[in-house]
């Protein structure tokens, strides 16, 4: 071989890696493209967490048995977020996950997280690497919000993508819900420390407060704590209407049960954090009885528009899917989709390449329509609610979509639909938020 031309090769290899290592310059090789999942599968949150992950699972299996998104395999790389001294999802652990993500070449994008506390970790880390993420269910506006730009995303550009709406609309459209078809006039709030549980509680707080709803007080519960009844002895003495609980499911397993036994009969409330197919297990289903919750996507795996899917999801991966299993199916959708028209551009199958195409998205999905803003929220903006009726949820509105806009009143409520059932049309009365 030419010594000339054997040199110059070796020096546009070492290029080569070079170009590699930088920030957004990896690049897909071997049609290969790996997608990271963080998630907090051990602990109070891994129910949720698990639907999720089979998910995202269905789409690539689909879209790998088609041949790939545009020819590149994908393959999921899965960790856990939850440690067992946090007992839940932990911040510390998803930002460890991620640098592990981003040290990966094959590592283009990632499904996740669950948690607004995990998202608040890794947004950051993503942003340094042009790495998009984009999450199911993770729901505080803070991570997004242009306010908080320098904290979250320094280097501007949008990395953090949601299939969901945020709490911006899911606190307010509970706090419309109990006010107009609950009539409650007095509320007492509580949350669990987190980043999404006092995020969600502020904004219920706010947009109860505007309705005229008497905030009685608000307080802090601790998740490794095991007894609030001190706590919940002092709300009943207050006697309020309702109680809203901002935050996940490793104090709101110990909550509904005490709370059953200290106030009964009091309105009880939460978010998507206890929206979890398991709680009737870890809480007792007496206890969890009557509670409302609410989701920030679309009413979906009743929706006879789906039944199809969720057939095949019972028959694929052995167990019920949740809403935000939808979303996470669809998150990566969306990443196979940016994949194709990168490729189709003939562009570089690079982290930035494939960040700025999930940030042109507008494709069709089984959730609707799904395309995001400058800051990387979806722009619909629907919440559903719902209500816990002997161990099972229970649809109870179907997707308001803005706060002080017209929201869906139940008309008879609608459970979780199985194969078979016959499909209900989910109507309802409209009023004015």
């Amino acid at each position: 071989m030419n010594r000339r031309v054997l040199v110059a090769g070796i020096a546009l290899l070492a290029l080569m890696t070079m170009l590699a290592g930088l920030p957004g310059g990896l690049t897909a090789q071997g049609k290969v493209v790996k997608i990271g999942l963080s998630l907090p599968l051990t602990g109070a949150d891994a129910d949720g967490a698990d639907a999720i992950l089979k998910g995202a699972q269905m789409a690539i299996a689909e879209i790998n048995a088609k041949g790939g998104a545009a020819g590149y395999k994908l393959e999921a790389i899965v960790f856990d977020s939850a440690t067992p001294a946090a007992g839940q999802y932990d911040p510390a652990q998803a930002a460890t996950n991620y640098k592990k993500f981003i040290a990966d070449s094959l590592v283009l994008a990632a499904v996740g997280p669950v948690m607004s506390g995990e998202g608040k970790a890794i947004s950051p880390i993503l942003s340094e690497a042009d790495m998009a993420t984009i999450t199911p269910s993770s729901t505080n506006p803070d991570i997004t919000d242009p306010k908080f730009q320098s904290q979250y995303r320094a280097k501007g550009k949008a990395v953090y993508f949601r299939t969901v709406t945020t709490d911006a609309y899911q606190g307010p459209n509970m706090a419309n819900f109990l006010f107009h078809a609950q009539k409650v006039k007095s509320v007492y709030i509580l949350d669990d420390g987190g980043a999404f549980g006092v995020g969600i509680a502020d904004s219920f707080q706010k947009r109860a407060g505007e309705l005229g709803v008497k905030i009685l007080g608000r307080d802090r519960l601790d998740p490794k704590e095991a007894d609030y009844k001190t706590i919940l002895t002092k709300i009943k003495g207050v006697n309020p209407d309702g109680l809203y609980y901002g935050g996940v499911m490793q104090a709101a397993a110990k909550l509904a049960t005490q709370a059953y036994e200290v106030m009964p009969r009091v309105i009880k409330a939460g978010s998507d954090g206890v929206y979890d197919l398991s709680w009737p297990k870890q809480s007792g289903k007496e206890s969890v009885e009557g509670w409302f919750c609410s989701q920030a996507s679309p009413e979906l795996v009743t929706s006879p528009k789906v039944e199809a899917w969720v057939t095949k999801f019972k028959s694929e991966m052995k167990r019920d899917p949740t809403n935000y299993a939808i979303t996470s199916y669809n998150a990566v959708l969306v990443v196979a989709d940016a994949i194709g028209r990168t490729a189709g551009a003939n562009k570089p199958l690079t982290r930035t390449n494939l960040r700025d195409a999930i940030q042109a998205t507008k494709m069709t999905s089984i959730q609707g329509p799904i395309a995001f803003d400058a800051n990387g929220d979806i722009l619909t903006r629907t919440v559903s609610i719902y209500q816990w009726r002997d161990g099972e949820i229970e649809v109870r509105q179907r997707g308001a979509r803005e706060v002080g806009r017209d929201i869906r009143i139940p008309g008879p409520a609608r459970r979780q639909r199985r194969p078979g059932d016959r499909p209900s049309d989910g109507a309802g009365v409209s009023i004015r938020a």
